[in-house]
Order: C-alpha cells, then sequence, then structure tokens
C-alpha cells in the first residue's frame, strides 16, 4: 500500500574531492579495447569525439573535445594516436595514459589557422591505413533495425572521415560501424563500472540531487524558473544536458531551460539537473496539497502520483545482479494503472559520462542485469487523464560482492553513504531493494507530490 508520510530526509554528505581514475585504469580500457578489435578482426579503431560526444574517447583517454573535434586512433598492437585542433592540443592531459598527440587543424573552429598540421589522409595512412585494413569507426550511435540502411556500414560520425577511410581501404565493407564496443547494452565495455568509476558517478549524484533538492526547498509562489536555477550547482563538474526548469503550461516541453516564467500556486514544475555520471529528475505540483490543485485535477494527479510511486519503487526492488531487465520491464508494467499513464521511454537505462548509454530494459529482453552496472531509474510518465507530470529520476548501480568489498575498502566514505541510503530506503520509505542495488543519489526513492510540503513523501507501508 502506498501513502503519504511525513519524514526527516538524512543528511548523507558528499566527497570533498572528485575520486580520480587512475592512469592504471586508463591502460586497462585501452588494452580491453585492443582484445575487442582482435576479437572482432579490427586492424585499426577510429573513435571520433566532439563536444557532445566525446564519452567513448574520454573513457579511453581522459580527454574530451572541448570546442572541437578530435579523433583517437588504435591498431591492434596498441598504438595509439591523438589528433586534435588548436586548442584541444594544449588541454591535452600529460599526465593521462601515454598517447602520441597530433595537430590536426581542420578539427579547429572555423577562421583559425589552418598552415601547421599535415592533411588527414598523409595522417591515416602513415598510421598504416591501407588497402587490406579493416577500421571500425566509433561515434556514438550504431544502426540495429531496417529504418537506417547500410547495417554495420552505416555511420553517424562525420562523412569525410568515413569516406577517406573508404578510399584508403579501397573497399567500402571494410569500413564498419564499431560503436557497440562500447555501448552494447550486453558486453560494451562502458556498460560495467569499475570501483572508482562508480565512486566518481556518487560524487557527481550528489552534487545534482543535493541541487535539486535546494531547488524544491525554495521552490514558492512568485519565484521564477531563473532565480531557482541559482541552486543548481555543478561545483565544477561538466554538464551532461542542459538543466531543465519549468512552471505550469511550460512543463510540457520536458527539456525546456530555465526562463523567467514565475511559479504559482496549482501548478505543475520539472527540474532536471545532469553532471557527467549521474541525473536527478523531480516533478509534480507547486501546492502544499490537493486542495490547491484545480477541482477536476485532484482526484486524477493524487492516483496519477501514488501508481506513478508504486511503479518506481517496484523498479527499485525488481532491479538486482542477475536480474532479467526484460522481466524488470514487465514487473512495473503489470503494476502500472494503464488508465493513468504510459511510459514514455524505456523504464531504465545504463548511465556513465553521456547521460544514455543504451537500455536493456525492453519488453521481453533477455539480458541479465551484472555487476558494475551504472542504470538510471529513469520512469518518465505520459499522463492520460488531464496533463500532469510526476518524476523522481535518479542513478544506482550494481556490486556483487566482490565489488561491493572493493568500493568499502577503496572509498570507506563513499560506501557509508551508500549504506546510509540502504537503510534509508528500506526502514523509511519501505522499499526492499536487493543487496547488490548501490543508491548513489542523495535523495533516493524520495517523491513529494506536493512540493510545498517537501516533508511529506510517498512510502510504501508492508
Amino acid at each position: 500500500m502506498i501513502k503519504l508520510e511525513q519524514i526527516e530526509l538524512a543528511d548523507f554528505g558528499q566527497a570533498s574531492a572528485l575520486p580520480q581514475i587512475a592512469t592504471d585504469e586508463y591502460e586497462s580500457r585501452l588494452a580491453a579495447v585492443v582484445e575487442r578489435m582482435k576479437e572482432h578482426r579490427l586492424n585499426f579503431l577510429a573513435v571520433y569525439g566532439d563536444r557532445e560526444h566525446f564519452a567513448n574517447m574520454a573513457y579511453l583517454t581522459g580527454f574530451d573535445p572541448r570546442f572541437e573535434e578530435a579523433l583517437l586512433l588504435l591498431d591492434c598492437q596498441g598504438r595509439r594516436l591523438l589528433l586534435v585542433g588548436n586548442e584541444g592540443h594544449g588541454y591535452v592531459d600529460q599526465d593521462g595514459p601515454p598517447l602520441e598527440v597530433e595537430l590536426f587543424q581542420d578539427f579547429s573552429l572555423l577562421g583559425q589557422p589552418r598552415d601547421s598540421s599535415r592533411p588527414l589522409r598523409t595522417i591515416l595512412s602513415g598510421f598504416g591505413i591501407g588497402r587490406t585494413a579493416k577500421v571500425g569507426c566509433v561515434g556514438w550511435k550504431y544502426f540495429v533495425g531496417n529504418d537506417v540502411e547500410g547495417g554495420r556500414e552505416a555511420m553517424e560520425i562525420p562523412s569525410y572521415l568515413v569516406d577517406l577511410l573508404r578510399d584508403l581501404t579501397a573497399d567500402r565493407s571494410a569500413v564498419t560501424n564499431a560503436t557497440h564496443l562500447f555501448m552494447d547494452p550486453r558486453d560494451g565495455l562502458r556498460v560495467t563500472n569499475t570501483a572508482a568509476q562508480i565512486a566518481q558517478f556518487e560524487y557527481a549524484a550528489t552534487r545534482v540531487s543535493q541541487s535539486v533538492r535546494s531547488v524544491i526547498r525554495h521552490l514558492r509562489e512568485g519565484v521564477s524558473e531563473r532565480e531557482l536555477a541559482r541552486y543548481l550547482q555543478d561545483d565544477g563538474l561538466p554538464r551532461s544536458c542542459h538543466a531543465m526548469l519549468s512552471f505550469g503550461d511550460k512543463v510540457k516541453r520536458g527539456l525546456s531551460s530555465p526562463s523567467d516564467n514565475v511559479a504559482r500556486r496549482g501548478d505543475q514544475f520539472t527540474v532536471a539537473f545532469g553532471l557527467w555520471g549521474a541525473l536527478t529528475c523531480r516533478a509534480g505540483a507547486i501546492a502544499a496539497g490537493p486542495e490547491d490543485l484545480p477541482p477536476q485535477s485532484r482526484d486524477f494527479y493524487a492516483n496519477l502520483a501514488s501508481n506513478y510511486f508504486d511503479v518506481v519503487a517496484c523498479w527499485y526492488e525488481r532491479v538486482a545482479v542477475g536480474a532479467a531487465a526484460g522481466e524488470v520491464v514487465t514487473a512495473v508494467d503489470d503494476r502500472r494503472d494503464k488508465t493513468l499513464f504510459e511510459f514514455a521511454v524505456n523504464p531504465g537505462h545504463s548511465i556513465h559520462l553521456d547521460e544514455w548509454v543504451h537500455s536493456a530494459f525492453v519488453p521481453a529482453g533477455k539480458i541479465s542485469l551484472r555487476s558494475g552496472m551504472a542504470l538510471q531509474m529513469d520512469i518518465i510518465p505520459v499522463s492520460k487523464g488531464p496533463f500532469w507530470y510526476v518524476n523522481a529520476e535518479d542513478g544506482i548501480a550494481l556490486a556483487d560482492q566482490k565489488l561491493r568489498a572493493q568500493i568499502a575498502a577503496q572509498y570507506p566514505q563513499c560506501w557509508q553513504r551508500m549504506t546510509a541510503r540502504r537503510a534509508f530506503m528500506r526502514d523509511i520509505l519501505g522499499i526492499r531493494i536487493d543487496d547488490t542495488v548501490l543508491l548513489l543519489s542523495n535523495t533516493p526513492g524520495v517523491l513529494a507530490p506536493y512540493a510545498l510540503r517537501g516533508d511529506y513523501v510517498f512510502v510504501q507501508a508492508s
């Protein structure tokens, strides 16, 4: 049974310094991708990155393009060449994994100097790419259905790169999309995380959840979206998406940035904030109770919010190491009241430096959830009655006994926070999570449907 109950949300704290990924771990990642290349009979890998599509490159090297493009070339003997533009050249971290770095100025912004770098054809051929070579291209997406023609030869990275690679190999089929090596939900390299990576994600999750909690705490009639946006603090971490904050009808646009729109009692709101490795979203009513809502919406919203929390609680209780993702989808869909809302997207997905990697959460999906996965509880309801929105999105990680022991030994304060969150979710919210579920957010499972009474939240009574 779901009910509203007054609680005191604990202060779980947060790390004072961002956990770092050691050079040895980057070396292990690079070695692992070389092994994958050999398994797939690829002689070379071309990992493309730009400001929005950086995660695969950053995962391997710690380098992310800022204003520009970049290209990481790997061969199956382990050689590495990173091509960067003018401003990226000075940004490469010399303390990261050893890389050959070359300036390629056409990756720079328009109008900048172009007189100090070799032609791309010369660079690629000099790296060994030529006839008989098999080249895998890595960007941010690959194609598995029939809507995009080309199958494994369909590319999302710039055509000038693909065209040149195909010209050098003299065989169109020799240049294929290899993004799945990193992002496939079954065995993608970035879908399974180490203790250090999970500790980084937890650091980010505390920042985004505390920020969203602060926004809701300062929500009141007459405040503007821009005023509240000041409470979204990134502490210097790069953002994984635009900050989202909306009141009233603007909520229907979902992804909108903060505006001068002013909060009014009885309106709905949404706020979402994402940094590398974490995102928290909350949505509900700018109200102290149902009496503040329009009469025609009171019962519908109360039922929608309650059923939504019931579905969320089911998700938390069903995810675990070894659980089949498709069975989680079936369980949460069975809990959903079909007269109230539909799912907007998959009920959950993998998260990394980029906000959405891939999703194993598809109907009848056979993929088993495994240790090291970082997952987002991303159940977005599309209401079927009067438009209302509610959301309680946060991130978790899955960890078997070995990985939990590593986190506890290497990051004891992080582990203490995870343990405290587990007790809170179990003892206060009544959500019985598996031992393999690690809660990364400081607002785990917390949903106050009437935001002006933020201490009244849903709990699951036994």
